[in-house]
């Protein structure tokens, strides 16, 4: 069985999520789906100028997956800049913040997207070994989607 996917950590969601050749209709355009990590590799390296190793602890991946992202991404534009494809950038798996989640009541201890925390407001986030919900989120949620159940809010 294969291992899942890690989250990427991504600190950019575009606001315009394609990019269309002006020469032509785009309803007759082929298209390019750009992953949102796939755009932050780019963004890091290319625009923000950071070293591989520095955007791979950025998108808290290793320095091999993050190559293989980078590579992955640059292909894709140099296909549709070369060929006059249209780029549309959406999905991935990707996450604005990972939080170390621990469950008081066996002690589990794991990572989980931000995202899937906002099941928490509303107590339908269990830990996934003894489906307990009296689970915590042990570190930040850097005041984005702050679950109150944060060591910050506990008191």
């Amino acid at each position: 069985m294969a291992r899942p996917t890690k989250w990427r950590k991504i600190e950019h969601i575009p606001a315009i999520p394609y990019f269309v050749p002006s020469e032509t209709e785009a309803v007759q355009v082929e298209e390019t789906i750009l992953k949102l990590e796939e755009l932050e590799a780019i963004r890091l390296k290319d625009l923000v100028g950071l070293e591989q190793s520095e955007c791979a602890e950025k998108m808290e991946v290793s320095r091999p997956t993050f190559q293989r992202i980078l590579l992955s991404a640059r292909e894709k534009v140099a296909d549709s800049l070369i060929n006059g494809k249209m780029i549309r950038i959406e999905g991935g798996n990707f996450t604005l913040n990972i939080c170390p989640i621990q469950c008081k009541d066996c002690g589990k201890e794991w990572k989980d997207s931000f995202e899937n925390l906002k099941a928490m407001k509303n107590g339908t986030y269990v830990c996934p070994d003894c489906g307990s919900g009296n689970v915590i989120c042990e570190d930040r949620c850097l005041d984005k989607v702050c679950c109150k159940q944060c060591r910050r809010h506990r008191g």
